[in-house]
């Protein structure tokens, strides 16, 4: 299956429908940071993106110190942004809600 590389103006418009993220590497990803109590909300949270991202088959890229995640999502298939990524950003907002 072939994932299309979103233009920068679908970016854009998606990017208006996800609050907090922003776009990063020139265009061909997206980023958020997560911000909590502790070690602990942190880990867990970063345990449900997980089982999101395996049934999704779309991993994200991560980094985490104490209580702080930094997420960014690209489709390297589609060699930058797609509605993949836009689809997993929602999903891991969701999370939060």
């Amino acid at each position: 299956m072939t994932v299309v590389r979103l233009t920068p103006e679908e970016c854009e418009s998606w990017l208006a429908a996800l609050p907090g993220w922003t776009v990063v590497r020139e265009g061909a990803a997206i980023q958020r940071t997560y911000q909590f109590k502790d070690f602990s909300e942190a880990f867990a949270f970063m345990t449900r993106v997980a089982l999101l991202a395996e049934q999704a088959d779309h991993h994200p890229e991560w980094f985490n110190v104490y209580n702080r995640v930094e997420i960014t999502l690209t489709t390297h298939d589609a060699g930058g942004l797609s509605l993949r990524d836009v689809n997993m950003a929602t999903r891991i907002d969701a999370l939060l809600r």
